[in-house]
């Protein structure tokens, strides 16, 4: 099997990264759409386990979390009518997020449902990778509070920050298309501690949100580009976490990244590093299979 060289794997994973599909990234650098999708495979693994790693122990101030909603194979309407109908896996999608305010880190992030089960695994998952009290910032979904509740007890300063909104459009275009109420307005209520006013606020996570929409193509609405399976969904956003944590510059942090702000890294990193991460990999796995010895023929 032939393998790209380290300088076609870096710049694949920049255009992945700056939103472009998989068949235009195949046409564009004359590889196959597979060669394309085991990147993204590879490269979300070994950026997932980095993460997992070495985002831990984060002085974090302000945290403001949030879900963005996607689709895998079909949205839940049209699940039943579809040809994996009873594929647990396919319908709405949605990825949890959790950003510190003034790093922009992504510290936590998470794939999947809607529900208390995820809402607890985001939680549990922030409260191992922060090293101090925090002032907590979600939307009024409810799962939180239970969540929240369960994974911190009363070592937070946690509040909400509900909107309010008004009458949805009536027009059949509005309605036939994605046109949301317009906000005119929203609640502040404090949960737990103290937290201050001023800073409730999930701004940060929902200009967030938006840049994971415009960075990953499975996450853009209505195209084709949208993930068939929930698993290559997850390698994609592992990629994008670790491609805004480590390499994207934020004007806002004088060209810093987020992971140089944090303390967690001491420069830009570029996307050959991110290529040595799968190296790394590729040859730790190796090392495994191979410390069984030489594959035995199957005897039938």
């Amino acid at each position: 099997m032939n393998k790209l060289s380290n300088p076609q794997r870096a710049k694949i994973l920049r255009l992945l990264c700056e939103g472009m599909s998989l068949r235009s990234i195949s046409r564009a650098e004359d590889v196959t759409l597979n060669t394309v999708l085991r990147l993204v495979v590879t490269a979300g693994r070994a950026c997932w386990a980095y993460h997992d790693e070495h985002v831990r122990g984060v002085k974090a101030k302000r945290v403001q979390c949030d879900e963005v909603w996607s689709y895998i194979g079909c949205k839940a309407k049209n699940a039943s009518k579809s040809s994996r109908a009873g594929d647990p896996t396919i319908g709405d999608c949605w990825t949890w997020t959790a950003i510190e305010a003034e790093s922009k880190l992504l510290i936590s992030y998470m794939v999947g449902g809607r529900d208390s089960e995820y809402a607890m695994m985001l939680m549990d998952d922030l409260r191992g990778r922060i090293a101090n009290r925090i002032q907590l910032t979600t939307d009024g979904h409810t799962p939180y509070l239970s969540a929240v509740e369960e994974s911190f007890g009363a070592d937070i300063d946690y509040s909400m920050l509900i909107k309010l909104y008004g009458e949805p459009p009536h027009s059949p275009e509005a309605a036939r298309r994605y046109s949301p109420s317009e906000c005119v307005g929203t609640r502040k209520g404090k949960i737990t501690g103290n937290p201050d006013p001023k800073h409730v606020s999930t701004s940060y996570v929902e200009r967030q949100n938006l840049t994971m929409r415009m960075s990953i193509r499975r996450f853009t609405r209505l195209t084709n580009a949208y993930s068939k399976k929930i698993e290559n969904h997850s390698y994609a956003v592992d990629l994008h976490v670790m491609y805004y944590n480590f390499v994207r510059q934020h004007a806002s942090l004088n060209k810093w990244t987020p992971a140089m702000a944090a303390g967690l890294s001491d420069h830009i990193w570029d996307m050959g590093e991110i290529v040595a991460l799968i190296e790394a990999r590729e040859e730790t796995v190796s090392r495994k299979r191979g410390a069984y010895g030489p594959r035995q023929p199957k005897v039938i």
